[in-house]
């Protein structure tokens, strides 16, 4: 398999990936808050800002989708690569709030390091080879 498929197959998991979890944030932020980490959750109407996450999470993939569809790879490289700040930042933030050590290292840290490989692999892949030196034709005598 060609690192081009790799890398797609890779970028087409996060974007599903993100995109199931927003979805789910969304949808039964309840019962999917757990997970994320951290030790307690907002009560009473604080379940919007669970939705919140959410939303950004589903915008995060949709970002990537677009990008992947329309085959911008140099574009999905760089944005892969900013787009895990997030999932750093969501691993700084669970460890912030003494939160799930393995979880903050497990899912998150783990997810925004997989994206840094993916976008830098990217990256690599969609480089322009560096034009040959010109070499100087011969003088005549």
């Amino acid at each position: 398999m060609s690192l081009q498929k790799i890398n797609t197959v890779l970028a087409a998991a996060f974007i599903l990936f993100i995109l199931w979890f927003g979805m789910e944030f969304i949808l039964s932020p309840e019962t999917t808050a757990p997970g994320f980490g951290l030790p307690t959750w907002p009560s009473g109407d604080g379940d919007g800002f669970l939705i919140i996450k959410g939303i950004r999470d589903v915008v995060l993939a949709l970002v990537l989708g677009v990008l992947l569809v329309t085959g911008q790879r140099r574009a999905l490289a760089w944005a892969l690569l900013v787009e895990a700040l997030a999932a750093y930042g969501d691993m700084a933030t669970v460890l912030a709030h003494h939160g799930s050590l393995a979880t903050a290292l497990g899912v998150h840290c783990l997810t925004a390091t997989l994206m840094v490989a993916n976008g830098l692999l990217i990256m690599r892949e969609t480089r322009k080879a560096a034009p040959a030196p010109a070499t100087a034709a011969p003088q005549p005598a």
